[in-house]
């Protein structure tokens, strides 16, 4: 079992692994070995998680997430399977904690009365500049 939160645990039986060849160092062992991991989780059905988190990692996922709702984590930073398997492990915990993460709500700002006069002066002033442009303007096309 993976640990997410205090109420949410995924069974490492939903993960399923495949391994690929890797591009990058590993000298004349990256023709031959395996060693980028690729962990799939299927998120729309897996029963571990709540449908609000579910909800909330398809959408921070974006196109991670294939139509038929399976996350995908492409793992190649190290040179053994075994080290990017825990790396994807790693960043898929992570995409879940942010998933769980309540978004806080947001409350509407009304300014205040200081901010209110402090704009409408700024207009007035700004429309004063301008009307003196314009009079300044007649009377050059006047000469």
């Amino acid at each position: 079992m993976i640990s997410i939160t205090r109420n949410i645990r995924i069974d490492e039986k939903e993960l399923r692994f495949r391994f690929v060849r890797a591009a990058g160092p590993g000298g004349q062992n990256v023709n031959k070995v395996a060693t980028a991991a690729q962990l799939c989780f299927d998120v729309i059905r897996s029963p571990s998680l709540p449908d609000e988190v579910r909800e909330r990692l398809v959408h921070l996922a974006g196109k991670r997430v294939s139509r038929g709702g399976v996350l995908t984590i492409d793992a190649r930073r190290y040179r053994t399977q075994e080290r990017n398997r825990q790396d994807a492990i790693k960043r898929l915990v992570r995409w879940l904690q942010r998933a769980a993460e309540r978004p806080k709500p947001r409350h509407k700002a009304t300014p205040s009365a200081a901010t209110k006069a402090r704009r409408l002066d700024e207009k007035r002033h700004r429309s004063g500049t301008k009307r003196g442009r314009a009079k300044a303007r007649l009377l050059d096309e006047a000469n």
